[in-house]
């Protein structure tokens, strides 16, 4: 009666997922983290004979699962089963009656929904159990230490606090003058998050286009990584969750800076089959790019870069033009741009892909802002820090490193335009790129400034020399001409009071005369509005002075008649520019 030899199953969910720590999502069904082992105990009709009855589980996810590409397993009583093995199980007791195995998942199980069966009998006859079961098993990139194989795991046990079980989260933004921080419910063990997170993962086009490669793919990290980036924003033919939209026309949709949960981003996206929710910018997609990870056990959190270069033409230059007048010329002249700040996510992962000795293991940089493609996409990383702090942009170093290296350290190359068409070069900044990179710190609502995880210190020999191997990495002449240091008028603008959003700008403009003659001028002062992406808008001030400057003598021109007034949009900073 090999037929009857179970008649029921007890899958343990209250206590199996309080030991996984995944008891937040539910109690109420299976939810295993990959490498750690979980109890089922069988109700049989007569008592189970390890030597003699015939018993094996299969699981499996995904369509046409195999186990060639590791998304099905079958597999009995063996000796040697455990940690750091294939899937395996070993009989932890029995009664006349029941009988309670403990069931091990390899550190590399794909992430996602399993269903589980059951082939029993006798040693020379197999009857297949129906499919009875159904295991959701974030089997999932586990950061416990059971799991020391799994790539993603975690030594410090407060870091897997705050970076997998947190739920609540701050996110910067501002200037680097003027640094702000923002509540985020990131949410990840909501009721449905978990399910709307799979579901981001099985409307992916690559899983569109073969769903059998996709979920054996979903075992690493690094794929899962790339696929969430991509699947957060909606620039691409997909499913994406959110659309972006910097030119504040927001009436269709959400104001980026209304937002401030996760969770309602997601369950909106999930409810509408799958549409684009609107609007987001950065600190939107990488917060709902943060709930995504953690929820699947991905150890992340998020990161802002003050002053943050968008280099479009992978030189690790930012070109700035302007005109005569000193006002920003149109976007046709150059693409690259200085954000005020930008926000991306960083996730903790071993990058055996592409190194051995773990020289690239730890955190890496992920970004779901559609900026520039990735391997056709919009998507960017994962990017090895410690290859950004050491301007390692050679190509073998996935993914994008060129990219953040100059989003972080950008040299900024200054044009200006003359009224013949000509233009001159008047500056080059080595140290503005990248300021104050901020995160959340562990245990805390205080401000952790990782600048020194991207780059040497400002200005020192080694920051220069990485700056040198980045350009040599990408067979660009490092030989970069600077503007000579003497220059004949000195300007500085000072602000005569700290700026408060909607309220009026004053500021003073010192002029010095570095020559032994006199000096007249023409000073022109311009200002114009310019969003936290480097885009300038209208024109918003003008003012004319007429000088005479005796030699190394200065002058000093405040607004005390003509204050500034510039009427803030959130996110909005100005920039004042001056022609030299």
């Amino acid at each position: 009666m090999y037929q009857e030899l179970v008649s029921a199953v007890q899958l343990h969910c209250t206590e199996n997922n309080q030991k996984h720590r995944t008891d937040d999502i539910a109690v109420n069904r299976l939810i295993v983290r990959r490498g750690q082992p979980f109890q089922l105990t069988f109700h049989a009709e007569q008592a189970f004979r390890p030597k003699q009855d015939f018993f094996q589980l299969v699981v499996q996810t995904g369509p046409n699962a195999s186990e060639a590409k590791g998304t099905k397993s079958t597999f009995g009583l063996q000796a040697g089963c455990g940690f750091g093995k294939p899937w395996s199980m070993e009989l932890s007791g029995s009664t006349d009656k029941t009988f309670t195995m403990t069931v091990y998942s390899p550190a590399n199980a794909s992430i996602g929904l399993y269903k589980l069966s059951m082939l029993t009998g006798s040693t020379t006859s197999v009857s297949p159990i129906f499919l009875y079961l159904h295991i959701l098993a974030l089997c999932s990139l586990n950061v416990y230490i059971s799991a020391l194989d799994d790539w993603v795991y975690l030594p410090k046990e407060e870091e897997r606090q705050e970076y997998v079980m947190n739920e609540q989260g701050l996110i910067y933004s501002g200037n680097c003058k003027f640094i702000e921080s923002m509540s985020w419910d990131f949410g990840q063990f909501e009721d449905d998050i978990i399910d709307i997170c799979l579901k981001l993962l099985d409307v992916n086009p690559k899983c569109l286009i073969n769903a059998k490669e996709d979920c054996s793919a979903r075992c690493s990290p690094v794929y899962v990584g790339r696929v969430v980036s991509a699947m957060i924003n909606k620039d691409d033919a997909d499913d994406g969750v959110i659309m972006g939209r910097w030119d504040g026309l927001y009436r269709d949709g959400v104001n980026p800076g209304f937002w401030s949960s996760s969770v309602d981003i997601l369950r909106k996206w999930f409810k509408n089959a799958c549409r684009p929710v609107k609007y987001g910018q950065c600190w939107v997609f990488a917060a709902v790019m943060c709930t995504v990870m953690r929820c699947l056990g991905i150890p992340c959190r998020v990161v802002t870069n003050f002053e943050s270069a968008h280099d479009t033409n992978e030189n690790l230059l930012v070109d700035v033009y302007m005109n005569d007048n000193g006002l920003f010329r149109n976007k046709e002249d150059g693409k690259d741009s200085i954000w005020n700040f930008h926000v991306w996510v960083e996730a903790w992962m071993k990058r055996p892909d592409i190194s051995d000795g773990g020289i690239y293991d730890g955190w890496q940089v992920l970004d779901p802002t559609p900026q520039e493609m990735s391997e056709g996409v919009f998507c960017c990383g994962p990017a090895p820090v410690k290859a950004i702090l050491e301007g390692e942009t050679k190509t073998n170093v996935k993914y994008d490193v060129p990219f953040v290296y100059a989003e972080v350290n950008a040299d900024i190359v200054r044009w200006m335009f003359r009224p013949d068409g000509s233009k001159i070069k008047y500056s080059t900044d080595r140290t503005s790129v990248g300021q104050f990179i901020s995160t959340k710190a562990v245990g805390s609502d205080k401000r952790l400034d990782i600048t020194n995880q991207y780059k040497y210190p400002e200005g020192s020999r080694a920051e220069r020399d990485r700056f040198s191997r980045a350009m040599r990495n990408m067979f660009i002449s490092d030989d970069i001409e600077d503007v000579p240091a003497f220059q004949a008028v000195l300007m500085m603008i000072q602000e005569v009071v700290q700026p408060v959003s909607g309220s009026d700008i004053k500021l003073r403009l010192s002029v010095r005369n570095n020559r032994s003659t006199p000096q007249a001028l023409s000073l022109q002062i311009n200002a114009q509005a310019m969003r936290y992406t480097g885009i300038p808008t209208e024109h918003v001030y003008k003012e004319q002075n007429e000088l005479q400057l005796q030699p190394y003598g200065g002058r000093t021109v405040t607004s005390t008649q003509h204050t500034i007034y510039v009427k803030f949009e959130r996110w909005t900073q100005t920039q004042f520019c001056t022609c030299y």
